[in-house]
């Protein structure tokens, strides 16, 4: 998911911040007990297993936060091997993230994650067991001497699996064991949006160019704010409030790239879902556009979260294929506590494919447990906490300013009454 330029913010409000709740933290030290790697990371996994009776399944769950540092990381030895850390956790699983580096970089060469389809707790009724691997060579790589940073969620798919990654911050190679107060921002996050974003609402862009993507344009404006909510047996279980945007990139019929943008107005969206004790979905409705929000809970750790998004469309006649559709079932977003709401101010961009981009404004939304029709309280995004932080920091700074010259000026008046002697 791309994130906006305001979510880039000053070193100094990264500090302060910290990561979201959901986030877990492991260091490897060396035999003098200096960190060699440091890991703040969210993990969100998705396993396709078959069942005993054929059919197939999805088994998803979170890295837990009491996760072990096992026994096989180390800080590598210069020529010999390289720094690892091992993740395990459960019945038999881990994660495992192997650094090289080149020249002035370091990276994540590899991705190995082990799992035990033995274990019942997360893959019931499972027709096969035993420990199973799968492998990625990934993109994670920063300057020697900084810190990885990466708050936007990056999809990792692998044979039967996919991990989503989110709001991670990684340093190996420490110097002395210190940690860096430099970082290396990903590429996700430096993403700006206007390049993702098109003019107006439901039309296709002028401009034609003979090139795989739609000429960048100017920010649209924003949608209104709906309040939509669904309701079970045991009253409501999706409350949400937000303004919706879809965009979709399109061949057309003359080979060229189409760009097409939708702003949902509220009074004629429709909703209706879908709701059980461990999983709701919201279905979105306006004129020939469905979008199907699908959320899940995360019981070991008490939250919900977005775990997929569903788009049906028609796109406008000069497109190649009329029909369009796209889903992601691997997200993990819009993360709180149960009987909390998670709130953002702030643009989020959903990325469900390469051609489909679900933008949501000034959101607010709870799942599952809802007392009546109001709120819980309120999760701020990591986006809002960084652009209410920026100007605070800037107020200190001038409230030091301030001070500093407030003393220097006692002090010079001081020296000057001393300069006179009572005779």
């Amino acid at each position: 998911m791309a994130r906006p330029k305001g979510a880039r913010g000053l070193l100094a409000a990264a500090a302060l911040l910290g990561f979201l709740q959901a986030s877990s933290s492991f260091e490897v030290k060396d035999s003098s007990g200096k960190v060699c790697i440091f890991a703040d990371l969210t993990v969100a996994f998705s396993v396709e297993y078959k069942m005993a009776n054929g059919q197939k399944e999805f088994a998803q769950f979170f890295l837990p936060r009491n996760a072990t540092v096992e026994p096989q990381s180390s800080c590598g030895k210069a020529n010999t091997s390289h720094p690892l850390l091992v993740l395990g956790f459960g019945a038999g699983h881990s994660l495992s993230l192997n650094f090289s580096e080149n020249v002035d970089k370091y990276q994540v060469e590899e991705l190995v994650f082990h799992y035990n389809l033995s274990d019942a707790t997360l893959f019931h009724n499972s027709s096969a067991g035993g420990v199973k691997k799968v492998s990625h060579k990934t993109t994670i790589q920063a300057d020697l001497g900084t810190k990885y940073q990466c708050i936007t969620s990056m999809h990792i798919n692998m044979k039967n699996v996919n991990i989503t990654f989110s709001n991670v911050t990684l340093e190996a190679y420490l110097t002395n064991g210190n940690f860096s107060m430099n970082k290396t921002e990903c590429a996700e996050d430096m993403v700006s949006t206007t390049a993702l974003v098109p003019t107006t609402p439901k039309q296709t862009t002028s401009s034609h160019v003979p090139t795989s993507t739609p000429a960048p344009t100017a920010s649209p404006p924003n949608p209104a704010v709906g309040k939509y909510n669904v309701t079970g047996p045991n009253g409501t279980c999706v409350l949400a409030y937000m303004g919706l945007q879809l965009n979709i990139t399109y061949p057309k019929k003359d080979e060229k790239m189409g760009l097409d943008s939708l702003n949902f107005i509220p009074n004629t969206t429709t909703a209706s879902g879908t709701c059980s004790s461990t999983s709701a979905s919201l279905v979105l409705t306006f004129e020939k556009t469905r979008i199907t929000f699908h959320f899940a809970l995360n019981a070991s750790a008490e939250k919900f979260f977005l775990q997929g998004v569903d788009v049906s469309t028609t796109l406008p006649p000069e497109a190649k294929v009329p029909q369009f559709e796209a889903s992601n079932k691997s997200m993990s977003e819009l993360r709180a506590t149960v009987g909390n709401s998670y709130k953002c101010s702030a643009e989020e961009n959903l990325q469900v494919t390469d051609k489909a981009l679900v933008n949501i404004f000034d959101v607010q939304i709870q799942v599952f447990k809802i007392d009546g029709d109001k709120f819980g309280a309120v999760e701020e995004c990591q986006l809002d906490e960084n652009n209410m932080l920026i100007p605070i920091i800037v107020g200190a700074a001038l409230a030091g300013l301030v001070l500093i010259v407030l003393i220097a000026y006692l002090i010079g008046r001081k020296r000057s009454h001393a300069g006179y002697q009572t005779i």
